[in-house]
């Protein structure tokens, strides 16, 4: 399975990542900003998502907001 960014790069486990878009975390009063870099994801079962660790918090991001850092 190929899990690729915003703009076409493959990403793995492990890589890091720049937010393209604020995104607010649901449940949460939290918005992760533009142009934050994410450490370490992790590919999970769907392609279009990764996991990660941002904000102290466990998110689940979609890769079209992200691009390879």
């Amino acid at each position: 399975m190929d899990v690729k960014d915003s703009n076409g790069n493959l990403l793995k486990d492990g890589d890091s990542v720049i937010l393209i878009k604020s995104l607010p975390v649901k449940g949460t009063s939290i918005t992760l900003k533009k142009g934050m870099v994410i450490k370490n994801i992790r590919l999970t079962e769907d392609d279009a998502e990764v996991e990660c660790k941002a904000e102290k918090m466990r998110v689940v991001l979609k890769t079209a907001f992200l691009k390879k850092g």
